[in-house]
This record gives structure tokens, sequence and C-alpha cells, in this order.
């Protein structure tokens, strides 16, 4: 499958030329007149565009313009972890960036059932992302905790209507392997028509919030396949396909075959902080517990950084957190390690922290 990749900065005039170009490629003007079209960036909660958390406001404007110019009628919707969407669209500069363009902007609200079968069986996603008769998907390039990185398939967990969220990390547990498997199947529900990264500015090592880092890497990314997309972040940062575990379940699952067919050059980029993302239902049943406890990543609450907010506690799925006097205190026995909290904290307080006992597991077996 096509994915077509185009150096860009955010300089508006460069940018909405290569967006549209980039949509050309792809199949954009397909849409049909008067045809609604959901546009999903990532709305992750409250940011200011230079923190790289969110997909770029001008991403986002260049997107409903081409929409609007192929006669499309275009919607932005999202459903944030954090913040009112209001807010979001104000510190994210979002609400300038549309000014003008009389395009609707709004949270999901409505959810619709569906039944996609085992191990899932029903499932809740926004009706909005459903009825759209084309969904354009603009995720950011970016780390994350849980999943490694937050790409085209991962984006679309935005379409999990509010409280939901937590819901399916709590109903999930510690099995991430379960948790990719979910956000596979979100896709091939959702189904979007176009998927298009913001890889302007991308977001590095503590990610999807503000624990990460900025870093340039000047690109954006478009196909009509977010799993081929997804594969050529991969390449990008030569990182073998088979380690997102995205990718992993798509192809067990049979619904990515073929590697991308790049249009463009794609840069050369170093040494790209990941975040380790080990699985934790280790060793034998008996003792996966004291191996949970000792030998995985954890969250770790910096208490210089914590302004006490307590936002960490009210999301936390599992209920392992809980007030204390300078910062929130971490139940580890009952932590999820779902990083939730990592991905919400205003401050960036929140770390994915190793142990020393990891620390000496791996030295000792080479892993």
């Amino acid at each position: 499958m096509l994915v077509v990749v185009r150096e860009s900065s955010y300089e508006y005039d460069q940018l909405r030329e290569r967006l549209f170009a980039v949509m050309d490629l792809v199949g954009g003007r397909r849409m049909g007149r008067g045809e609604r079209v959901l546009v999903k960036p990532n709305l992750l909660s409250p940011a200011r565009p230079e923190e790289a958390v969110l997909t770029h406001p001008l991403v986002v404007r260049a997107a409903v313009e081409y929409v609007l110019e192929v006669g499309g009628r275009p919607v932005v919707m999202d459903s944030p972890a954090l913040g009112s969407f209001g807010r979001i669209l104000r510190e994210g500069g979002f609400a300038d960036a549309l000014r003008g363009l009389g395009v609707e902007a709004a949270p999901f609200a409505e959810s619709a059932t569906v039944e996609v079968g085992p191990p899932f069986g029903r499932i809740e996603v926004a009706r909005a992302a459903l009825e759209c008769p084309w969904v354009l998907n603009l995720p950011k390039l970016k780390t994350h905790a849980q999943m490694l990185l937050t790409l085209g398939v991962k984006n679309l967990f935005g379409c999990v209507v509010g409280h939901r969220k937590p819901d399916w990390h709590l109903r999930l547990g510690v099995d991430g392997e379960m948790f990719a498997r979910l956000l596979v199947t979100i896709h091939e529900v959702v189904k979007p028509a176009f998927t298009v990264l913001d890889g302007v500015l991308a977001l590095e090592g503590q990610g999807p919030g503000k624990g990460g880092t900025p870093r340039p890497v000047g690109v954006l990314m478009a196909s009509r396949d977010a799993y081929a997309l997804d594969a050529a972040v991969c390449r990008l940062l030569s990182l073998p396909p088979e380690d997102l575990p995205t990718l992993r379940w798509a192809r067990r699952l049979g619904h990515w075959r073929t590697e991308p067919e790049i249009d463009g050059d794609l840069p050369r980029v170093d040494n790209f902080a990941l975040p380790r993302t080990e699985g934790l239902l280790v060793g034998p049943p008996a003792v996966q517990g004291l191996l949970r406890r000792h030998l995985t990543p954890r969250p770790v609450i910096t208490a210089k950084r914590c302004e006490n907010c307590r936002l960490c506690v009210e999301i936390c799925p599992a209920g392992a957190l809980s007030p204390g006097p300078d910062s929130p205190r971490i139940d580890y026995e009952a932590c999820i390690r779902c990083y939730c909290c990592l991905e919400i904290c205003p401050r960036g307080a929140v770390a994915k922290v190793e142990g020393p006992a990891a620390r000496l597991f791996r030295l000792v077996t080479g892993k």
C-alpha cells in the first residue's frame, strides 16, 4: 500500500501545499460533494502546539480546508482523556486555526454498540465515527509508554467515548497484548479512509503526554492504509515493524500483509528515544505477581514537579492512586501499568521508571 512522505514545516503556505499534495496522491478527491467527513486529530489533553502532544492545529486547518475544497462537509471531533473539549481548542490553538472556516468542532458524545466477535464481544464506539462516510485520521508521531508509539491505529482509540477508555484499561488490566488487539479491532470498526501523520514536530521519550520531549522530524506522511503508514514510521525510526504491538496483531489477524510502498524520501532519524514496553505477564503463573512487582517498569511521580492537582487520582482506572500531602501515592500492588497517569499529567511529573531489580535482571540475562 502506498505511503506518501513529504518534508514540511509549520509555515502555513508550505504546510497547506504539502498536505493538499499528499491527499491528492492517496485519492482524497474521491470524497463526494456534500458528504460528511470526520476529521479525527489527536486531542489528548490541553497542551500548546510547541509541546508536540497534540496534532498541530495548522495540520488540522489544512485538512479541513482540503475537505472544503473537494466539496465535503468536515467536522472535527475527538474524545479527550483530560480537560474540556473547548479548553483544548483554546489552549491548543485550534479555535484560532479554525476561525473563519465555518467548520463544526465538537467532542464525541453518543456511542453505538458494535458486535466484533471474540475475545471482546461487543464494543462501544462513537456513533459519529461509524456514521460519517469518510474518516480522515490525523495522528501525531509520538511515543506511548504502553504501546511504544502513538500512530495511525492507536489514534482511533479516541473514538471510544469518555469514561469507556479507562473502563477498557481496567478490563484488560496488565495485558498489553490484548490492548493492542483491541486497538486493531477498533481500527477495523472505524476503517478510516485516509490517515495523515503530523511528524513535523514529533514527541520522543516519556510520551504521549507532557513528560515527552519534542523533537523536529519535519515530515508529513499520508496513506489510505493506517497499518502501512505505521510500518513506514517504523522504517523511518529504524524500528522493526513487529516491535509495534498493533502491527504485530494486525499481521496475526490478517489485516496487514505487505510492506509499504514509499513515495518520497524518508529522512534519517537516529536515536529516537523510545520507552521500554516489556510485557507484564511473565514467568510461571505462580510467580507472575512477584515478577510483575519487581521486574516491570512502574509509574513514578516526581514530587518537585507535581502540583498535587490529583487528576491522576481521578483518572486511574484501577484506583491505584490516592491523595497525599505533597503528591499522590501509588499502590503498586493495584497498579495495572496502563500509564494513564503519565498520559494526562499536566506537568509531566509522572515517568515510567525501571527499578534496580529489573536493571539487574536485564544485565544478567542480556535482555
